[in-house]
């Protein structure tokens, strides 16, 4: 194997963010004269989902402190379906690695698989509320705003989301998931507004981040608004959602994949591959081989998305906890994306078997790219192939100039 040289490269986004999330928070209650509704005395629950988000432990912070202004007590509830091995002890796990526990929030967390049984939809779909959220005095529901990684339609994830299919846990998760991309895509809005009516639900929370995975916009919004506040928001969000700076490669290797960059390990919006049957694949960008190298800690061996590349690991494979990936894919219904891709001993040993299957590429030509995550995609490096395309670029920026890549002991890129 003879590999091409490689540089380091920057996008530029034109992006702007919040510099002072407490201020942010504060001026929201405001605007929704929050004090009518929150009450002394009130136990209010906060859902948080199992997506990375940037500076969601000082968000929920924010949020709890407040609800503390106002003398109620705050408490978050995990919002997750079946994340976490669709377990109460699993899904405080998957927000410990988010950063988000009691010490850092400064509020209980109270995590249950159980729910309530709400109402249901015009199309007879029974609907479910977390139980502690549904006894408690108010629920603010929390999400992240943006391009769903299964679909594409005027409400993907975001609010109405996490009303629905996370705080229903499991149980909602595998009514929606029964029926495919019909259920989380044309079903699961109705459930999270019959779910808001029939609870407690006093706002939702909209987050919306820029190309630099930082956080551009917190918006509460009323229950009865949130519907059209959200499609609004999700415009944003595509306005602000980055993408690889090239359209076609022979190789991308993702230096990690987990539950904490995507939903679905790594994000089918930066890798032009969803695999779910009954949609259509992206046409750009076009990848032929996608190598997956390793696992997220935060992920906790669920490894869900490893059938979205073509070769990984040892190192990953050795870390897979198959209960909690295929607990997690099955109730999806999209198995695709729990296929064991071939397994090779390390990243070199990858890498070759990917330009050996480049037909008709000289190792040296072949177009590589290599990202820490589909999360972070601000900064890669680049073969010289596309080094050379891109260089010239304005948004793009030279951090590195051309260099062989380095491979540890072990065979592992350093």
């Amino acid at each position: 194997m003879s590999l091409p040289k490689f540089a380091k490269i920057r996008q530029r986004f034109s992006a702007t963010s919040i510099t002072d999330i407490a201020t942010c928070i504060e001026e929201e209650f405001q605007k929704q004269n929050a004090t009518q509704k929150i009450q002394p005395g009130m136990e209010i629950a906060i859902t948080v989902g199992s997506r990375g988000i940037a500076n969601i432990p000082l968000i929920v912070k924010c949020v709890a402190d407040e609800i503390k202004k106002r003398e109620a007590v705050p408490f978050i509830i995990p919002a997750m379906g079946s994340h976490g091995g669709a377990t109460a002890e699993g899904q405080v796990e998957v927000l410990e690695g988010l950063g988000v526990t009691e010490e850092s929030t400064g509020c209980e967390i109270r995590s249950s698989m159980d729910v309530v049984e709400v109402g249901e939809t015009s199309a007879g779909i029974p609907v479910y509320v977390d139980k502690y959220a549904y006894e408690a005095d108010g629920i603010i529901v929390m999400g992240r705003v943006k391009p769903h990684t299964d679909f594409k339609s005027e409400i993907e994830s975001g609010v109405l989301k996490m009303a629905s299919i996370g705080m229903g846990k499991h149980k909602q998760a595998l009514a929606l998931h029964t029926y495919g991309i019909h259920g989380i895509r044309d079903m699961m809005p109705e459930v999270g507004k019959v779910a808001m009516a029939n609870s407690k639900t006093l706002y939702g929370v909209g987050i919306v981040e820029n190309a630099h995975e930082e956080t551009a916009i917190i918006q509460m919004m009323d229950p009865l608004h949130i519907e059209e506040e959200e499609k609004m928001l999700l415009k944003k969000a595509f306005e602000l959602m980055p993408s690889l700076p090239m359209k076609e490669l022979d190789l991308l290797i993702v230096d990690e994949i987990g539950k904490n960059y995507s939903g679905t390990g790594m994000d089918t919006n930066i890798i032009g591959r969803i695999r779910v049957l009954g949609v259509k694949e992206p046409e750009s960008p076009s990848i032929k081989y996608v190598l997956a190298s390793n696992l997220s800690d935060a992920s906790h061996g669920n490894a869900l998305g490893i059938g979205l590349a073509d070769l990984t690991t040892k190192r990953l494979f050795n870390k897979l906890d198959l209960k909690k990936m295929n607990e997690n894919v099955v109730t999806s219904t999209f198995l695709d994306r729990a296929k064991i891709p071939i397994v090779l001993d390390n990243d070199r040993e990858a890498i070759a078997a990917a330009l050996r299957a480049n037909w008709g590429v000289e190792d040296e030509e072949a177009r590589i790219a290599r990202i820490p995550n589909t999360l972070h995609i601000g900064e890669m490096y680049v073969s010289q192939k596309v080094y050379e395309e891109l260089k010239d670029h304005e948004n793009i920026e030279i951090i590195e100039e051309l260099m062989e890549l380095s491979f540890d002991s072990d065979g592992y890129l350093s």
